[in-house]
């Protein structure tokens, strides 16, 4: 993810004025001299020439590596999951409120603009559904299924609905590492919402589907091709349906079901959330994952995790 943020900053900022850091010197300057970025000697140095900072290391980093700089008065973007547990979480909160500067939390499937078109567009979800599946790497082996793909959902779960989990119930297998790489949860909110989430990184094929069911409409979101398809009931033929959808629907005794799909202007969703966090550095209103909305997903995840656990034991 890294090398990602180098490409995207170098395009979006003055390439000298992005630093790269990085345990391994070697693979520092490799990646910045690839995309014309400067390099530090360490965090120290970093935080005395940058004035925001991405920090994509390992989890169990992100507290050392995050508060060091926020600490420094640097704004500060790390990647999902926010941290290993919900007191380094509180930590980076607290610290970032104090020093006065922007902590967001990189979830870049907010920042899918699917996902933006269907957030503008929806309230009030009755049922959610969710697969995203991986065929197996060895990249993230550092957590669970449920810390490295289903926290993106949890997080566009609780962004469609904010109200609290009321329930979750989970299973959760590992398959090819030491830790879960497949994993299915129930979660009820309540509101009532109740939303299936299956994560696997261990698929034959890569899946990233979302479908979203209101009490009048229905709508299917894909991550990869970045469309919302759906359907509307209409009442009646005079109740808003024009008359070439109303030619084209299906009609019966509850009314006619009209399409009504999402208009989206695709982008890379990464590109965006870089941008939203450079808007919201420089005094901007851009819609970001701050600490609490990745504190929340965070909670969520680490509950369905106990939850699996439980079921283990």
């Amino acid at each position: 993810m890294g090398r990602h943020h180098v490409r995207l900053l170098t395009d979006l900022l003055e390439p000298r004025s992005v630093v790269v850091v990085d345990a391994e010197a070697a693979r520092a300057e490799s990646v910045a001299a690839e995309h014309g970025a400067a390099v530090a000697a360490g965090l120290e140095e970093l935080a005395e020439a940058v004035d925001l900072a991405v920090v994509a290391v390992p989890t169990v980093d992100h507290l050392d590596v995050a508060e060091r700089l926020i600490e420094a008065g640097v704004h500060v973007l790390v990647e999902k999951p926010i941290a290993v547990d919900l007191a380094q979480a509180d930590v980076l909160i607290a610290a970032a409120a104090t020093r006065g500067v922007v902590l967001a939390v990189g979830h870049v499937e907010f920042y899918n603009p699917a996902v933006q078109e269907l957030l503008t567009s929806a309230f009030g979800p009755r049922f959610v559904e969710v697969e995203r599946m991986s065929p197996f790497s060895p990249r993230s082996l550092d957590v669970d299924v449920v810390l490295d793909l289903m926290i993106h959902d949890l997080q566009i779960l609780h962004a469609l609905d904010p109200s609290p989990v009321r329930e979750v119930r989970a299973v959760g297998i590992d398959v090819l590492s030491d830790r879960v790489d497949i994993a299915d949860a129930r979660i009820e909110l309540e509101s009532g919402c109740v939303a299936n989430l299956t994560a696997s990184r261990v698929s034959a094929e890569r899946v990233r589907q979302l479908r979203v069911f209101f009490a009048d409409r229905y709508h299917s979101l894909d991550y990869q091709e970045q469309t919302v398809k759906g359907f509307r009931r209409v009442r009646s033929r005079g109740a808003g349906a024009s008359a070439p959808a109303a030619a084209a629907a299906a009609g019966g005794p509850a009314g006619l079901i009209v399409p009504t799909d999402l208009e989206v202007e695709q982008g890379e969703p990464l590109r965006r959330e870089l941008e939203a966090f450079l808007d919201r550095c420089a005094g901007g209103g851009a819609p970001l994952v701050d600490g609490e909305a990745g504190r929340r997903a965070l909670k969520t995840a680490l509950r369905v995790n106990s939850t699996i656990a439980g079921r283990a034991t």
